[in-house]
């Protein structure tokens, strides 16, 4: 997968890809100082093309920065329109949609309030995060030994690059071991998220989802929990432990690089039948055609570009 394009948008102009650059001193290179959002645009089966919830996005891009206390220099409405430029500037029909806000060039102490806060956003095409099979068929998923979070220790609810270190350890620790994804426990030994996805699962047609404790309050987990209430399931937040998950009938991922990828195992042990389940599949159909344009009752959720 290459992620070359023509132009990135960058501190409020379509600059060439080559020219994306920044200085090695900068303060977010250095301390992690950045944080930024995942967006998917979607080619839709009328041949338009929609990005999937870009306000929601754009709302906790914003809000992200307010949490760490290095507000985005631009409004919602400007960076709305930024990302669908920059779509149409690269002719991209379906595509990922990278924002990132960081601390800028300028003092390099941990302490550096007069610092700009710089704003790129990249678009590229990008497939299945975890694959066209594990969209069908499920993944392995492995609880990994890293801790995720504690919520006084790093702010959880701020898309945070720095925050992101604990998910690279935890996802090379488990792929080096043969699994595709790793979950994550909180302090309290209870099941939080993925690496970069919340974590639902399936028991007697009752699905379950962690609340909003340490997790990062996800835009496809919020559509699901959406989805899910409007068929008619019951679905509680509420925590849960891993041995919920080993008998669970179905278990699930939600992420917008993983959009809805069933789990068929965690920690070698086979949740339910080993493929995706009914209600994993009656949601994941949903799911598509809205993100497809198929299903007008969920259109407010299309951004067209």
């Amino acid at each position: 997968m290459s992620l070359k394009t023509e132009s990135i948008w960058m501190d409020g102009e379509l600059v060439r890809w080559e020219d994306a650059k920044v200085h090695v001193l900068t303060h977010a290179l250095h301390y992690g100082t950045a944080y930024f959002e995942g967006i998917r645009c979607y080619l839709l089966a009328d041949g338009r093309s929609a990005v999937f919830r870009l306000a929601e996005h754009t709302r906790r891009l914003v809000d992200s920065g307010k949490i760490l206390g290095f507000p985005i220099p631009y409004t919602e409405e400007q960076l709305n329109r930024a990302t669908l430029e920059v779509i149409r500037a690269n002719k991209l029909k379906e595509c990922y949609i990278r924002p990132l806000a960081f601390v800028g060039l300028g003092e390099l102490g941990l302490y550096a309030p007069k610092n700009p806060v710089s704003v790129c956003i990249a678009v590229f095409p990008w497939g299945a995060y975890l694959g066209d099979e594990g969209l069908r068929n499920g993944i392995r998923a492995k609880v990994s030994s890293f801790t995720r979070h504690h919520v006084n220790v790093m702010m959880t609810k701020s898309k945070t690059a720095g925050n992101y270190i604990n998910s690279v350890l935890a996802k090379h620790e488990v792929k080096k071991a043969g699994y595709e994804e790793a979950i994550m426990l909180d302090a309290e030994g209870y099941v939080s998220e993925a690496s970069g996805e919340n974590v639902f699962l399936v028991r007697d047609r009752k699905i379950k989802t962690t609340p909003l404790t340490s997790i990062l309050p996800g835009i496809t987990r919020d559509s699901i929990i959406t989805l899910a209430r409007d068929k008619g399931y019951e679905l509680v937040e509420e925590r849960f432990t891993r041995d919920e998950l080993y008998i669970a009938d179905e278990a699930f991922f939600t992420g917008t690089a993983a959009e809805l990828t069933p789990i068929r195992e965690v920690d070698d042990r086979q949740i339910g039948s080993g493929r995706r389940g009914p209600v994993t599949e009656d949601l994941q159909t949903t799911f598509f055609d809205i993100i497809k344009g198929k299903n007008s009752r969920y259109e407010k959720w299309l951004a067209y570009v």
